[in-house]
Parts: C-alpha cells; sequence; structure tokens
C-alpha cells in the first residue's frame, strides 16, 4: 500500500519551502558542591586550605566536562561564593565566558542554589523563587543565542534547581512532598513551558510522594518526565546501581557522607515539552548519565575496586570535592535558519485510530535504520523496535495491545533525526 495522495501531495510543497530547523546541543550537568563554603560541619577540616583545595577540584572536573549549563546546590549563600566559582573555577584556562544567574536565600539556609551558565550560546531572561522550610528553590529563564535572535528566533526554558529535605523518616518525606507541591503551584501560576528541573531531591524511591507528586501530578499539564525511565525503589538495589550518585565515600574525614555508592539522590526531570521537544528544546535523552559511575559500585566508593570510566585525576578530584555524582544531559535547541532548499528525509503516516495493530506509512528520501519508541501520555516507554527501511514507500505493522487511550511514537532515523507522532487507541 502507497502513502495516500494527500501525502504525497504535502510532500511536494514541503519541498518548496525555505527553511529548516537546526540544532544546537546543550549540555547540562547538576552537582551537588556538598559545603562550598567555610561554614560547612564543625567535625569537618575547613582550615587553611579547604576552600582552595575545593577550588582546585572543581575546577578539574569543569575543564574536563565544560558544561553549558552548570546546576549546583550546597553552595554558600552569600555572594563571595558565588563570584569564587566564577572567578576561580568556570572563568580560569582562557575562559572568560561564564556567568553567573540571580543569588536569593529567601529560606534562610546557609547553602543554596545556583546556575552558572556559557553566556555566548545562553542568555538570562528572568527568575522565580519558592521559598521552603529547608532552602529555596530556584527557576532561571533562558534563552538561546540562535544567528536569527535579531529577527526573533528563539527557544526558552526554564532551568529548575531544588535541594530537598534530606532524611530518611515520614516526615522527611511529608516535607519534601510539601515542596514539590509548593513548586509546581508555583508552575501552574507561570504556565506551561520548558522546564528542566535538576537537584539533589534525597528520594531514596519511586513510591516516595514527592516523586509520585511531580511525575503524576493530578494537573497533568504539570507534571515531569524521568528521561531515563528508572522507576523503582533506588536505595540498595542492584538494579539501578548504574545510577546511583550518592555517596562516593566509604570512610570520611568528618566531612562527607559515607556507606558507598546505594542512592539516586540527584536528578534531572523534565517537563512533557522538552521531553516530547514540542517547543523547540528537546532532550536527548540516550545522554544522561551519572559521571564516573560504571555500575560496579554499589556500596563502594568511587576509587576502589578501579573505577575505568574516566582518568584517574578526574576520578581523585570528585573524590575529594563532594559525596555526590554529577549527573549530565545533553539538550537540543531548535532555530529556524534560511536555506535554498530543504529535502525532508522521510515523512510518516500513521492510521488513527489504532485497533489491535499499529500501522505506520513511512516515506523514506534514503535506505537507513529507523527506531521507533512508543511512550504512554506520562512518559513511560512501553515499546522499542527497529527497522530497516528502503528509499520511498514502506509499510509497518505491528501488534498493538495496548489499553485504550493516547501515546506517542518516538521515531529516530540512523542519522540522527527525530520526529514525535501521536497515537490514538
Amino acid at each position: 500500500m502507497n502513502l495516500p495522495a494527500k501525502i504525497i501531495i504535502s510532500l511536494s510543497l514541503f519541498l518548496t519551502v525555505n527553511t529548516i530547523c537546526v540544532a544546537q546541543t546543550i549540555r547540562l550537568m547538576q552537582y551537588n558542591l556538598m559545603y562550598y563554603t567555610t561554614s560547612a560541619p564543625s567535625n569537618c577540616n575547613t582550615t587553611g586550605s579547604y576552600m582552595d583545595d575545593k577550588d582546585s577540584n572543581l575546577k578539574t572536573v569543569i575543564d574536563y566536562v565544560l558544561p553549558d549549563v552548570f546546576c549546583v546546590c550546597e553552595i554558600g549563600s552569600q555572594t563571595t561564593y558565588v563570584n569564587r566559582v566564577l572567578n576561580n573555577v568556570m572563568n580560569t584556562n582562557g575562559r572568560n565566558y561564564y556567568s553567573n544567574c540571580p543569588l536569593t536565600n529567601y529560606s534562610g539556609g546557609s547553602i543554596a542554589n545556583m546556575l552558572y551558565y556559557d553566556s555566548r550560546k545562553l542568555a538570562f531572561y528572568n527568575h522565580f523563587y519558592v521559598t521552603t522550610s529547608a532552602r529555596d528553590i530556584n527557576g532561571y529563564k533562558m534563552y538561546y543565542k540562535s544567528d536569527k535572535l535579531a529577527q526573533g528566533d528563539t527557544a526558552f526554558v526554564t532551568f529548575i534547581i531544588a535541594h530537598l529535605k534530606a532524611g530518611n523518616t515520614a516526615a522527611d518525606k511529608t516535607t519534601r512532598k510539601t515542596q514539590v507541591e509548593r513548586l509546581t503551584s508555583k508552575l501552574e501560576q507561570l504556565g506551561i513551558d520548558n522546564y528542566v528541573f535538576s537537584g539533589d531531591f534525597n528520594l531514596y524511591g519511586a513510591s516516595e510522594p514527592a516523586y509520585q507528586h511531580l511525575l503524576f501530578n493530578i494537573n497533568t499539564a504539570y507534571r515531569f518526565i524521568d528521561p531515563i525511565d528508572a522507576y523503582g525503589e533506588w536505595q540498595d538495589n542492584p538494579k539501578f546501581a548504574g545510577i546511583h550518585t550518592q555517596s562516593t565515600h566509604t570512610s570520611s574525614n568528618g566531612c562527607f557522607s559515607t556507606g558507598g555508592l546505594d542512592d539516586r539522590f540527584d536528578f534531572i526531570l523534565v517537563s512533557p515539552t522538552v521531553y516530547y521537544g514540542t517547543q523547540k528544546v528537546k532532550v536527548l535523552t540516550d545522554t544522561y548519565y551519572a559521571l564516573g559511575q560504571d555500575g560496579l559500585r554499589l556500596n563502594k566508593n568511587l576509587l576502589y575496586p578501579t573505577n575505568n570510566t574516566l582518568p584517574q585525576n578526574i576520578l581523585q578530584s570528585m573524590y575529594d570535592l563532594t559525596d555526590h555524582l554529577p549527573v549530565i544531559c545533553d539538550i537540543e535547541f531548535y532555530s529556524t535558519v534560511s536555506i535554498q532548499k530543504y529535502v525532508p528525509s522521510f515523512l510518516v503516516n500513521i492510521e488513527n485510530p489504532v485497533k489491535n495493530d499499529l500501522n505506520l506509512q513511512i516515506y523514506a528520501e534514503n535506505p537507513q535504520v529507523f527506531s521507533f519508541e512508543i511512550y504512554t501520555i506520562t512518559g513511560q516507554k512501553i515499546d522499542f523496535f527497529s527497522e530497516f527501511l528502503n528509499s520511498g514507500n514502506n509499510n509497518i505493522s505491528r501488534k498493538f495491545e495496548f489499553l485504550p487511550s493516547i501515546y506517542f511514537l518516538r521515531i529516530t532515523t540512523e542519522q540522527k533525526e527525530k520526529m514525535v507522532k501521536k497515537i490514538v487507541k
């Protein structure tokens, strides 16, 4: 069966346009710096070279990763510490392009959140904060500096950073839920947007009320999606050893938490618009990882047994800096640029509504492998398959025995082109 005539006509029309969306990849790193301040716990050695050592170790990590967006927790809640990281860490080795966002501390804590960014690629637009019983939650709205910025062509995203209440008691879990409820209430006031929510959430498992609220908020427009779809009870669970981020230590000099890597405390979550890329910003889910994590660290430290994921000087600096691992992912910003001619690589038609079989008709300009992922409306991946498609018309039929609902089909080509289509059953 060939593509319907209306699809072929659409292809012919599409060939005449003179614009195409191109992507700029932005690397985000979220990191708990562990008391980047001289007001560290009294049993931790804060004299002499403590802050100089923090600067040196963090600089080693930054030099290696070079993030475009650097979201941090546990930086001192005074501008002197924000400026210290900017001048002693970020803008060194010939770099002079990093900037920082505004600092707030309306909750009155000794440590705070901060966002540093590559000012060549992004610009600060505005910010908000949410006060909580522990620390502020900060939101920083940024826009992408596209080649057509003067013509109004850009994309906005709000990076939200939180350090939620620590502890594993029922009261601690209730406090964390209250904190994220205050955040989502704020987002409902601000309106639907591209949101990326990262930080040290101190969550022990997906059953926690805070995580349930973030992913299954009754207001579906303000839910978040976990890009790696790692739903489960994370603490001390071998199944999730590859995503544990705390603690990098099994022993301590008084500064670090111990116990080895057995908790997933550090997160990057995204709004549906960022997950599906519907508003010119899209997370690349397969780029999400914890730096230095090889999946062989359950209840062990970052250095032993031998860790071959990174150069040893990077691992040592991470070990000496903090008891957390940073989490990293790439995000694409799309902008529209002029070209003389654009020929689309592929077009897709879905026979909606779907009954028992998902029938796809795909026109491919070039022969290549296509990957297909099917997600629920809440962002849970429920199916994956791949097919080699020849140039021209291709027909694919696959059993679709899921409950009646709305689903999303994400298609990725061998050349990294992407498309999202809606499925109705």
